[in-house]
Parts: C-alpha cells; structure tokens; sequence
C-alpha cells in the first residue's frame, strides 16, 4: 500500500493509498478512522483526480458528523464500564 496523497482539511488528516487497484481513502480525527475503498475500474478513468472529485465538502461535512457519533458511541460504552 502506497500513499498517493494528502489532502489538507483543519478537522480531519485525510490520506489517499493505492492498493491491488483500488484506492482507500482514510479519515483520521483523534482516536479514530474512517476507510472508503474504491475500484479503480468503478471510476471513469481519470485515477486519483476522480478520487478528489469524490471528496467534496459536503461528503466530508457528513465524514465529519460521524466522527462525532463514533466519539459518542465510545464515550458511551467507556462510561458503562467506568474505568
């Protein structure tokens, strides 16, 4: 697995790889991470560019909002346990 690149965004580190023809988009917020993969063969063959087009404010917007249902969820569960 290969970086392809890095996006800036100031609430998440968003990294592009390369993999066996697929690329696997991470969302990395804290703790916690988000993966998308998508076929190379399921874009319209224009590589990485079709990727960024993908990723736009509004797709990240909702990435963002689950960050904060993860953060949730574990705080939750954590709480349960009270350690």
């Amino acid at each position: 697995m290969r970086v392809i690149a890095e996006l800036p965004h100031p609430e998440c580190k968003i990294t592009i790889f390369s993999m066996n023809q697929k690329y696997i988009v991470k969302f990395e917020q804290g703790t916690f991470e988000q993966s998308y993969k998508l076929a190379e063969m399921d874009l319209s063959g224009g590589g990485v560019n079709d990727v960024f087009e993908i990723l736009d404010e509004e797709f990240i917007a909702t990435v963002i909002d689950r960050f904060k249902l993860m953060r949730g969820d574990f705080t939750t569960a954590y709480n349960r346990h009270q350690f």
